[in-house]
């Protein structure tokens, strides 16, 4: 019969669940805003793999499964989008303000909290390396890490990163809130220095160079990142900067979304497992936030009151949705507020701690 030769007589229940998580994750983008660029493919790429008899994640044959083979699993597309990433990130409040790396730091406790809980629930030490770094809110780096230790969780590990990204607005105004008084948040930070040309050229390549000799394992992402940074304050390569923060982001984006999408096949993902990852991202996201809240409420200490605890939580590098946030945190309290530019300091150290924290990783794991 005709029917038995369409995808219709091949269906289940489990690709039925994850057609209907798929459609979800593309509902949340459109409708909630919740990180469009990334959750439309990844999306889109969940609901291709399971439908029965596409075949499209065959590793030889499968057109996804040839990308990622080719650009996912290999790693190329996690550090090519570092290399995007760097050229438009702009490193002049975290220069301006040094003391914000200490904040970017801060918020990393939340990976290594995972990471302990990940190993207690019975993961394997390299398998719960890649879920705790969901805490540090850098999905290039998830994926990164995930398919160096953990690809069989790749999809989970994805999905989680990129979901409380996008839920930033929602998980840290709470934890804010339960740290900080009203008449903390409402501090005023006074403007900070402009960095000279000097600074914003030598800072990448120093930063490369002392990072890759301490931290080996930390080339690939840092590396790619300073470089992309590096045309952009170089002034001379406006064509490259130009190709590095569109058409070269835009495509990786694509691609990276869709595999990532594609590897949350019904078989592999609808398990107990897949819960338990997401449970333990949100407890590193929230960890993370706590910490970096923490040390900020110290910094307020030790400066006299002239930084706002609330700056903290921007050390997540979820650039830049969680430096906004505590923003608005900020004008809440006090209408005259104005975080933002502050807060991209810890938000952009943020970033380079995440992938500091996976180097270290990678470094006593010896891969």
């Amino acid at each position: 019969m005709l029917v038995d030769s369409t995808g219709f007589s091949m269906l289940s229940w489990g690709s039925v669940a994850m057609l209907l998580v798929g459609i979800t994750l593309i509902v949340l983008a459109i409708k909630k805003g919740f990180e469009p660029l990334l959750l439309i493919p990844i999306g889109f790429g969940a609901i291709l793999t399971n439908l029965p008899g596409s075949g499209i994640m065959d590793p030889t044959h499968g057109f996804l499964g040839q990308i990622y083979n080719a650009g996912t699993a290999s790693e190329i597309f996690p550090i090519v989008m570092f290399l995007c990433l760097g050229a438009l990130t702009d490193f002049r409040p975290m220069l301006a303000n040094p003391v914000t790396f200490l904040l970017g730091a801060a918020a990393q406790g939340g990976v290594f909290v995972a990471l302990i809980g990940a190993v207690a629930l019975g993961f394997s030490v390299e398998a719960a390396c890649a879920i705790g770094i969901i805490g540090g809110a850098d999905g290039p780096t998830s994926i990164y890490l995930a398919s160096k230790l953990a690809p069989e969780y790749l999809g989970a590990i994805a999905v989680a990163s990129y979901s409380y990204m996008s839920l930033v607005p929602l998980i840290q105004p709470p934890v804010i809130r339960l740290m900080t008084t009203k008449k903390e948040r409402s501090i005023v930070m006074k403007p900070t220095r402009t960095p000279s040309r000097t600074e914003l050229i030598v800072f990448p390549v120093v930063t490369a160079i002392l990072c890759g000799l301490l931290l080996p394992p930390a080339v690939p992402l840092i590396g790619m990142f300073m470089f992309g940074n590096f045309l952009r304050e170089s002034k001379l390569v406006d064509r490259l900067v130009d190709t590095a923060q569109n058409d070269l982001c835009n495509i990786t984006t694509i691609f990276l979304g869709l595999t990532v999408g594609a590897t949350m096949e019904a078989g592999q993902f609808l398990k107990i497992t897949t819960l338990k990852i997401i449970a333990l991202g949100l407890i590193a996201f929230i960890f993370s936030t706590f910490f970096g809240v923490l040390v900020g409420k110290l910094l307020m200490v030790i400066s006299g009151g002239k930084i706002n605890p609330v700056i903290g939580a921007a050390g997540v590098s979820a650039v830049p949705m969680a430096a906004r946030t505590a923003h608005l945190e900020g004008q809440r309290a006090n209408p005259n507020n104005f975080l933002l530019m502050h807060a991209m300091g810890p938000n952009v150290a943020g970033v380079i701690g995440t992938a500091v924290a996976a180097a270290v990783m990678l470094a006593l794991l010896n891969k």
